[in-house]
């Protein structure tokens, strides 16, 4: 009630707008139910049970060990356990997010159903092929290990590869067993590596190639393809032409069903492939449009800033992409106020100059806000908008807050002189010119941050050598982590260390030097200038003597 007044006060003052600012944040229901244990533990139950299902369903023709459903049944539960741990203890970060336990175990329910599903409808005797037979070339083997692959990486690929390949063999019939898992295991592992940091949706056509080559491979190795091609026996080159086409078409309907639920997963799990950051760094996006056109300074810095930050992530193994398309985006909140950025405002008068410090650092600052703002208002990617909110982290604008020192310092001056009484003098907190953070939450945000605060003072260097550059870069990252910007992102020592090595490597190709052009003889001679130009005289620019400029002495570039 006290603050509706306060605001109520505000607005009949005009010091406050009704506006209010889009909030980038989640309900506090949302929060909890992401990370409750009591969803998670039923998330694992339902799994367990629809997997007992399926494994109840399979035929009665079992391995002697597992002789029984119940058998089968408890054989994998056991082995839900073992993943679960194995899960537990790899992968703590995705197995606390309810969010990707309902991702990683939705699909492989799906795989392990559409296996099962495969096996159950197999029209017996098609093209001369036995069922099941034929039921093992189409079997989606490499389903889950695809989609787990490009949403949420190798590592957690691999262990759902092994799990869905041991279930497999549970929901056959004992003669198929061992093929299937064997078959399921070569054939996820080369799913995971065909689809290892993939970036373009057409190579997951070339990827379905391979996985529908390998399964012809183990088709004519286990005599399901050509009448037991490999004993001797008479080939049945129909049977063989035909089992070869169904294993290619499964690999490659495998894979376009896949690209075909990768937009659909990515936007219900808030999950990003390099797939979609390549996408989204085109650069004729509207905003960025307009940022050529508004904000020309700070277009060519978030380009740069791009180049710095997806080199350094190069270097440690984080996503280079996601650098590059978030610090493009990163400043779009300056085109709310454009001019009073230093990169925007050229020769024309400084609007600082007619503001105090703290209203100055109250505009540089809003620029965070603002951003946060435009990036709702266009729906950009919630990792966009969190470099956006954690770039500058809660840093200090400090050439505005030197400046207020300075002017509190003459205001005490003029107050002990008795110009000035004691209310005059403004009190200085260092809180006031902070941005609001929050610090950087991420490795790539990280990244982002260090980069965007090197390639805005690299602009400061006179005559930059590799020295004045390395002791730039050593200086502002050194700053940075005294003033402990980067202690709640997981960024090591080591990797602090390669990305002020990438920086310097950087910056050195950017802010390289070029020697002076010779002007050409010909065209000196053309001006009437005597034979050997300027009456014989060495260039004042170059120190060359312009009629005996040689060829070798012209760059190339």
């Amino acid at each position: 009630m006290i603050k509706a007044i306060k605001r109520l006060q505000l607005k009949r003052r005009g010091l406050m707008t009704e506006k209010t600012r889009r909030k980038h944040s989640e309900k506090e229901w949302v929060e909890k139910l992401r990370d409750a244990a009591l969803v998670r533990f039923a998330l694992f139950l339902l799994f367990g049970i629809g997997l007992g299902a399926l494994i109840m369903g399979a035929p009665d023709e079992r391995l002697p060990m597992v002789a029984t459903s119940w058998r089968a049944i408890i054989l994998g539960m056991v082995v839900l356990l073992i993943g679960l741990l194995h899960f537990f203890i790899n992968h703590p970060s995705s197995f606390r997010r309810n969010s990707r336990v309902l991702l990683i175990f939705g699909i492989m329910f799906i795989h392990l159903a559409l296996f099962r599903v495969s096996f159950a409808l197999a029209d017996r005797g098609t093209f001369g092929l036995n069922g099941d037979h034929y039921s093992f070339l189409v079997a989606p083997f490499a389903l889950a290990p695809m989609i787990i692959s490009i949403l949420l990486g190798r590592t957690l690929a691999l262990l759902v590869t092994v799990l869905c390949s041991v279930w497999a063999a549970l929901l056959v019939s004992g003669a198929m067993a061992l093929p299937i898992m064997i078959a399921g295991l070569v054939v996820g592992f080369l799913a995971v590596l065909a689809t290892d940091g993939v970036r373009k949706r057409s190579s997951l056509v070339r990827a379905g190639l391979l996985i529908g080559i390998s399964v012809t491979g183990f088709g004519i190795l286990f005599g399901m393809i050509g009448a037991n091609f490999l004993d001797g026996q008479k080939v049945d080159w129909i049977a063989l032409g035909y089992g070869v086409l169904a294993a290619l078409l499964g690999g490659v309907v495998t894979a376009m069903f896949v690209g075909g639920v990768l937009p659909i997963l990515e936007s219900l799990f808030r999950i990003i492939t390099d797939i979609s950051w390549i996408e989204l760094a085109d650069l004729n996006n509207p905003l960025l449009r307009r940022m050529t056109i508004e904000a020309p300074g700070s277009y060519h810095h978030s380009l740069l800033v791009a180049n710095l930050a997806e080199s350094a992530a190069e270097a440690i193994g984080a996503n280079a992409t996601m650098c590059r398309v978030c610090s493009y985006f990163h400043d779009i909140g300056k085109l709310a106020k454009p001019e009073y950025f230093i990169e925007n405002i050229g020769e024309a008068d400084n609007p600082h100059d007619d503001l105090t410090p703290t209203m100055s650092a109250l505009v540089i600052t809003a620029h965070v806000k603002e951003g946060v703002d435009i990036a709702l208002t266009h729906k950009l990617n919630p990792k966009i908008i969190d470099v956006i909110e954690q770039h500058h982290g809660t840093s200090l604008v400090y050439f505005f807050y030197r400046k207020a020192i300075e002017q509190e310092k003459q205001a005490r001056e003029r107050q002990e002189e008795g110009e000035l009484n004691d209310d005059d003098v403004p009190e200085v907190s260092e809180e006031s010119f902070r941005y609001p953070g929050p610090k950087p939450q991420f490795k790539e945000s990280g990244i982002i941050s260090l980069a965007d605060a090197v390639e805005s003072a690299s602009r400061s260097l006179e005559k930059p050598t590799p020295g004045k550059i390395t002791q730039l870069v050593e200086d502002i990252i050194s700053s940075r982590i005294l003033d402990g910007q980067l202690s709640e992102c997981d960024l090591t020592l080591r990797e602090i260390n390669v990305i002020s090595e990438s920086f310097n490597s950087t910056l050195r190709s950017m802010l390289h030097s070029r020697i002076i052009y010779p002007k050409n003889n010909q065209d000196t001679e053309r001006n009437g200038s005597g034979k050997n130009g300027s009456n014989g005289k060495k260039s004042s620019r170059t120190g060359i003597h312009p009629g005996k400029a040689k060829k070798a002495d012209i760059p190339i570039s």
